[in-house]
């Protein structure tokens, strides 16, 4: 039998030749609007990560940065696992968060900070358990989410009550776990921030101590040390439309809270109180902002609650700070 002959019928042939000149058309295409950094073509959008409540959430709530992707994480040490994951260029955190992270080999810089914020975060008691200084807490519960900001809170309210760790019973818990333990009386005190702290503000409840002469509990801006070698003027140009938000804010305190609070999803009055203690101007990174850091980092590593040792200062980056003077 005749062996069948192998060439395709004339509309095959036009059919595989329209569908590869299709293909090398879109690769191109791609290639010319940049689809690959690494091909020298522009730049992808900066990835946000931002957390409920902190400066970058007015930012996204008010529109003010539609060029930009942006991704909620529940808390600071998330967010750094963010950054440790590639998944985001910056992001917003407090104290400790960039001292555990930096501990992990974590890359990242800290490109901005914060005025002081000492009465964000603070430590709640239910009011008929009779306690009423942080002292009265030694061998009790103390509920707190690990490496965050209030990490930091625990460790110089201990110092300035000459407690150590071993005198409380420490409990990590997340924001989301936090809480229904609290309010459930599983653990004894819980050292939260705003806007948690605000929500937590119950008939019932009582503030034990804040951050006022212990901690700043500033913010700080994290950067992936990729995206500030590589799109330098997007990060600046971000940067300079959260300074802007961030100042509008301050001077519209009604207005902020109710733009704020849909996107918070909390009662438009729990998200004025907060923001009316917690909401502060940016300000740029210094040595002295270095050495407030250097000093918090040596404090957990003397505690073995990091690895040591830890160069901190060496993260901070002043190449933005003209964005916040």
């Amino acid at each position: 039998m005749p062996t069948p002959p192998t060439s395709r019928p004339p509309h095959r042939r036009l059919l595989t030749a329209a569908l590869t000149t299709v293909a090398l058309l879109a690769t191109a295409a791609v290639s010319a609007c940049g689809g690959s950094a690494d091909a020298g073509g522009t730049a992808s959008k900066l990835r946000i990560g931002y957390q409920r409540f902190g400066g970058l959430s007015l930012v996204k709530a008010r529109g003010a940065a539609p060029d930009v992707e942006w991704s909620l994480l529940e808390s600071g040490p998330a967010l750094t696992e963010a950054l440790k994951a590639g998944s985001i260029d910056i992001g917003q955190v407090g104290e400790a968060p960039p001292v555990f992270a930096a501990a992990g080999k974590i890359p990242f810089s800290i490109i901005g900070t914060s005025a002081p914020i000492p009465q964000g975060e603070a430590v709640l008691v239910k009011a008929d358990r009779g306690y009423r200084t942080f002292a009265d807490l030694k061998g009790k519960t103390v509920a707190l989410n690990k490496g965050s900001n209030v990490h930091w809170l625990l460790v110089q309210l201990l110092k300035a009550n000459n407690m150590t760790l071993k005198d409380i019973q420490v409990k990590y818990l997340k924001p989301a776990e936090g809480r229904p333990a609290f309010d459930g009386g599983q653990v004894d005190a819980w050292v939260i921030w705003d806007p948690y702290f605000a929500l937590a503000e119950q008939p019932g409840v009582q503030v034990l101590a804040d951050a006022t002469g212990l901690a700043s509990n500033r913010e700080y801006v994290l950067a992936a040390p990729d995206a500030v070698t590589k799109q330098p003027d997007e990060i600046r140009a971000f940067l300079q439309r959260y300074r802007e938000v961030t100042d509008w804010g301050i001077a519209h305190p009604e207005e902020r809270a109710s733009t704020l609070a849909p996107e918070l999803k909390i009662p438009q009055d729990v998200t004025g109180r907060a923001l009316a203690r917690s909401a502060r101007p940016l300000a740029p990174v210094t040595p002295a902002i270095g050495d407030e850091l250097q000093a918090i980092t040596d404090s957990f590593i003397a505690l073995d609650l990091i690895p040591g040792p830890v160069d901190i200062r060496s993260r901070v980056d002043s190449r933005f700070s003209a964005v916040f003077q």
